[in-house]
């Protein structure tokens, strides 16, 4: 039995770049839904908070049904844990144990990588959206606005702290970054209008506090979701600029190894 000359000839070269990037988003995917760690970040603190916090009586939250004023917080809330945190954390050990230093000698390019990146949090934080949506309306949750809005905003939330987790990952050491990007998801929880309305701290403290990318993005969500209103150009513009900043500043100071 003989076989045709070259019919099995090997074609060695790379994958088409979007199949690439493709398969790169899938595994990073993947890799973050099989995490407990990120698991608890993206998906069970914020649901424990919609539902405890909508709940029980704990925190004053205005007139109206508590989670009407919660489910925007919340979806801000699953964005920075997402985007931010889970991001920051995963990349820092990766750069420590030269996983990116390996991806980024492959034919993969950079930029490729954080597009991968970027695309495993988009997929991620619609899976968020869809669960804490559906939570939010079995306890009663009644929304309003636009929905361009609502993903205006989320896009530019995830922008803005999707560079400040790159940042963080790229000039921190592993260590550092894991103890850095959990302390600030704290602060923010607390003090990013997420939970706690931020006219609970005062004029003075509240103008500072409405600066902060979280604080933006829950407000912007609120004022559209709860409120009804259009188009949230304040916060979009706080928003964008910390967006243009970060990546800036990442694609600047972050370092593969």
């Amino acid at each position: 039995m003989t076989t045709a000359t070259g019919a099995y000839a090997p074609k060695p070269g790379a994958a088409p770049l979007p199949r690439m990037i493709a398969a790169q988003a899938a595994l990073e995917t993947k890799m973050l839904l099989r995490n407990g760690e990120q698991l608890l970040l993206t998906v069970v603190i914020p649901t424990l908070l919609l539902v405890l916090f909508s709940s029980v009586d704990i925190v004053d939250t205005g007139k109206g049904a508590a989670v009407d004023f919660l489910a925007p917080g919340v979806l801000a809330l699953a964005v920075m844990s997402t985007a931010f945190t889970g991001q920051a954390i995963a990349t820092g050990f990766e750069r420590r144990y030269g996983v990116l230093k390996r991806l980024a000698s492959s034919p993969l390019p950079r930029w490729g990588l954080m597009t991968a990146k970027t695309a495993s949090v988009l997929v991620t934080e619609v899976l968020q959206v869809i669960l804490l949506t559906v939570i939010a309306f079995a306890l009663g949750w009644s929304p309003h606005g636009s929905p361009a809005a609502v993903l205006l905003l989320l896009v530019l939330g995830t922008a803005a702290f999707s560079g400040l987790g790159l940042l963080m990952a790229g000039t921190l050491k592993a260590e550092a970054t894991l103890a850095a990007a959990n302390l600030v998801f704290l602060l923010l929880l607390v003090g990013g209008g997420v939970i706690v309305p931020l006219e609970k701290f005062g004029p003075a403290a509240q103008h500072v506090l409405g600066l902060l990318p979280i604080s933006a993005l829950s407000d912007g969500l609120r004022d559209v979701l709860q409120h009804g209103a259009g188009m949230p150009w304040g916060d979009l513009g706080v928003l964008a600029a910390w967006g243009v900043v970060g990546l800036a500043a990442a694609g600047k100071f972050f370092r593969w190894e």
